[in-house]
């Protein structure tokens, strides 16, 4: 067994703690606080560590970074990644190394991308080598502004890196959307190499979040500018992966989940996190819940690995537009705490919000499911 999948079959991350944990902590007193982190510029992402600094990145013209080291309550100055550069999605944490991979693009994309590496739990950084193979039409993928990419824990791929990425179709302009589709990219050494997938069931799609759910199942969830007649683009659409991130099928209308404000087709990035809840698949999905423009800030939970969204709960009413979501890991600080990165807030340019879900399960009650 490569010593990726050993780790990850363990049950532990390269930190030496649990990957997954007990429902409890993420109960308690209900609980939501905002905190600005970044100014001006755009696109965030946020992810947890192995050892459970919190890392916000940020940026459209450098690619800026702040730590937590307390989950959450105190934030270190910034730091920057690269500059120039453009954020490319954002962080991904390899469970089984404890080393943070961030993608980043000379410029909004297509364009060429760079791969940088920290060892020290986003302290230093420094530009590797990679190696992005296209997908099987020969098409090289973009990152922006992809959900960050997750350690695959469960199956005989646990230990894999899956990220989300997209097909641009040569331009971002509205008679290509039609040609546009989501895809992944997967690493089974590190992120050295990867693989790109086949496309996920549906063109005019880009910007997807996704999840492993407890059996291994890989969960897709992704934003569309275009849909052809009969079919909605302005709610998520999801599909599974049962092959590590290789092939998407069982393409699904997921008519609970907006994406984005309603008076428009284009929708809007959008954060996913499932908890690291052992065998239990809660997730947390956010986006904007408006019928006119970018903001009302919403969160919604699902218990049963997306199948259904139940509850729903304000976390800003004002401007609010591309978010990034993930959750604390056991045995540190951030333990407990659900966090979202979000364009907006009361002070503008960027804002973590981090709750805990005893906070979510006050919320409204949207009619989905039983």
């Amino acid at each position: 067994m490569a010593p990726h999948a050993r780790v990850a079959a363990q049950g532990k991350t390269a930190a030496g703690l649990p990957a997954e944990g007990a429902a409890q902590v993420f109960f308690g007193k209900p609980t939501l606080e905002l905190q600005q982190v970044f100014t001006k510029e755009r696109f965030p992402n946020i992810t947890v560590a192995v050892d459970g600094t919190l890392l916000a990145s940020w940026g459209n013209r450098s690619v800026r970074l702040r730590r937590s080291t307390d989950g959450g309550a105190t934030w270190s100055d910034e730091m920057t990644i690269s500059k120039p550069g453009f954020q490319a999605g954002g962080l991904t944490v390899d469970e089984t190394t404890g080393k943070v991979l961030a993608f980043v693009e000379a410029q909004h994309p297509p364009a060429k991308i760079s791969l940088f590496e920290s060892s020290d739990h986003g302290q230093t950084w420094k530009a590797v080598a990679t190696t992005i193979r296209p997908d099987g039409d020969g098409n090289a993928p973009s990152m922006h502004m992809n959900e960050h990419g997750i350690t695959l824990r469960h199956g005989k791929h646990a230990g894999r890196l899956v990220r989300p990425s997209r097909w641009y179709a040569g331009k971002n302009e509205s008679a290509r959307w039609p040609k546009h589709y989501t895809n992944a990219i997967y690493s089974d050494n590190g992120g050295k190499t990867w693989k790109t997938s086949a496309p996920f069931p549906a063109n005019g799609t880009g910007e997807a979040t996704i999840a492993e759910l407890a059996d291994g199942t890989l969960y897709y969830n992704s934003r569309r500018h275009w849909a052809p007649e009969g079919e909605n683009p302005r709610r998520r659409w999801t599909a599974l992966s049962h092959d590590g991130g290789a092939t998407w099928k069982d393409l699904k209308f997921c008519e609970i989940l907006p994406d984005g404000p309603q008076n428009t087709n284009y929708g809007c990035m959008a954060g996913l996190t499932r908890l690291p809840i052992k065998g239990r698949d809660v997730l947390i999905y956010s986006n904007c819940d408006s019928p006119n423009a970018r903001n009302h800030g919403t969160v919604w939970a699902s218990f049963d690995g997306g199948q259904s969204w139940p509850i729903k709960r304000l976390v800003f009413p004002g401007a609010f537009a591309y978010s990034s979501a993930t959750s604390g890991r056991p045995g540190t600080p951030s333990e407990g705490w659900v966090y979202v990165h979000f364009e907006g807030g009361p002070k503008g340019g960027s804002t973590v919000a981090r709750f805990n879900l005893s906070w979510v399960l006050q919320g409204e009650k949207t009619g989905d499911g039983s």
